[in-house]
């Protein structure tokens, strides 16, 4: 469905993260059949059967990212930080400075305290039970959702935390806690690094149990660091507890915006206000959170869920590289604080609020048409129909680009960064890396959908011009 595509946007992100590129919508709505970034085939299984390794598996590119993928995190820090920030005009770039303390127990144990008391909540609080789609062998699991609840209740306990309510200080809790993670940012960073590479290689040694586990169709090639790497198993679980989906959605995204807040309380106590970039940065991410966990269900139809074992590669993009580098902006501005102009405040406001009404209206319609192209809200549309049976849209917000919705998303990311001002460019990290990535899936894109629809594909080219942008590209 429509609401679909925010989880295929987020777990793009973190599949991007692990040098991912390709898998595209078709313009009916669906994915098209896009091989994914470093894709090659080899005859590696006994039988002689073809094996497709992505990331130019299966050794030399996923142990790159293993180490490469940290190494990016620990740059963003240790080039922007209290000490400086990397800045093009002049060219300065500051002495790499992540601190005294790289690692700690302390952080370590706080970082396992946050999964353990989400996962409390999870199992804890009232939810609804959804049917996941038919698995490789027949069966549907059942997926416990309360994302949103959970979201609301972890919000609601840093609001009693930071109004001093007597109950929070009979907890012995107080607001000077979240000052913490600020003050060892690099330290529960490194605790998420080590966490999800512990972890992956549990879920690796955990699906050779039994040989009725049932394993990924991409993730059971024998190489064991490639296998590592993509995941083996498919929906690893205790009991009824789905660790894929709990990893996906819970821990990290929620976790992203504590430590948002976490940042913003820093700022106030180190320069007795949160100007407004601060507030815009925090509400901005709040709301895209609160909008993947409100639409939870339509996870259960994305590749991840379906069709990705569960290894380093989600592991890793789930708990490690959202929290700690979606909150770039946040961590930014207690260092750099930055009081907009009215002016340019509203600017950033309505770039944001157009993006989310146009990737909310794009996805819409096109759930919409895909379900009942007759339906009066979307009868209007105007489309091609193919030699395979299937429509491309060729008006409405499909007509204006062949992938608005991607720039509808990255209109969003751009917007938080705009809030960092224009000193510096490390809080830019986000929209640079996404913008080159949805560029290079877009091409990719066009490459399978030319050879999936032939001639039908010139022609609505010909017609819908522009690929992200109207006018420009």
């Amino acid at each position: 469905g429509g609401d679909r595509h925010r989880h295929e946007t987020m777990v793009t992100t973190r599949r991007q993260a692990a040098g991912v590129v390709g898998g595209a919508d078709e313009k009916a709505g669906g994915r098209s059949g896009a091989k994914r970034g470093g894709a090659a085939k080899r005859t590696d299984k006994a039988d002689g059967s073809a094996v497709q390794y992505e990331f130019f598996g299966p050794t030399v590119g996923p142990l790159s990212i293993v180490v490469g993928l940290p190494a990016v995190m620990y740059a963003l820090c240790g080039f922007c930080g209290s000490h400086g920030c990397v800045s093009l005009s002049p060219l300065k770039i500051p002495t790499f400075n992540v601190g005294t303390s790289l690692f700690s127990f302390e952080g370590f144990a706080v970082y396992l305290g946050w999964i353990f008391a989400v996962a409390v909540l999870h199992l804890c609080l009232p939810s609804v039970t959804k049917l996941g789609v038919g698995l490789p062998d027949g069966s549907r699991l059942k997926y416990r959702m309360n994302g949103l609840l959970v979201y609301a209740v972890i919000l609601s306990l840093l609001c009693a935390l930071v109004s001093d309510w007597d109950f929070v200080d009979r907890l012995g809790l107080s607001k000077s806690m979240l000052g913490y993670a600020y003050d060892h940012y690099v330290e529960l960073l490194s605790a998420s690094v080590a966490s999800t590479l512990l972890f992956s290689v549990i879920l690796y040694l955990a699906s050779h149990r039994s040989r009725s586990v049932l394993c990924a169709q991409g993730g059971n090639t024998g190489s064991r660091i490639y296998d590592f790497f993509i995941g083996r198993e498919l929906n690893p679980r205790l009991g009824r507890f789905d660790l894929k989906e709990f990893c996906e959605l819970y821990p990290g995204l929620i976790g992203w915006v504590v430590i948002d807040l976490a940042m913003a309380y820093k700022q106030y106590e180190l320069h007795g206000a949160v100007s407004n970039s601060m507030a815009m940065v925090c509400l901005f991410h709040a709301i895209y959170v609160a909008d993947a966990l409100y639409f939870e269900k339509s996870i259960l139809t994305t590749m991840d869920i379906v069709h990705d074992g569960f290894g380093f590669m989600l592991a890793f993009g789930d708990l490690a590289w959202v929290p700690f580098t979606y909150s770039l902006q946040a961590r930014y501005l207690v260092d750099h604080p930055i009081q907009l102009s009215n002016s340019f405040a509203a600017l950033v406001l309505v770039m944001k609020t157009v993006g989310y009404l146009a990737f909310r209206g794009a996805n819409g319609q096109k759930d919409r048409f895909r379900r009942d192209p007759n339906s009066p809200q979307v009868k209007h549309v105007k489309y091609i129909k193919t030699q395979r049976g299937t429509k491309l849209m060729i008006s409405g917000w499909w007509g204006i680009a062949r992938h608005i919705n991607y720039t509808a998303d990255w209109l969003m990311g751009l917007s938080w960064c705009l809030c960092c001002g224009f000193d510096h460019v490390v809080p830019y990290f986000y929209a640079i890396y996404f913008g080159v990535l949805l560029v290079h899936r877009d091409l990719r894109d066009g490459e399978a959908c030319e050879k999936k629809y032939g001639k039908d594909w010139d022609k609505y080219c010909s017609v819908v011009r522009y690929r992200l942008i109207p006018f420009v590209y």
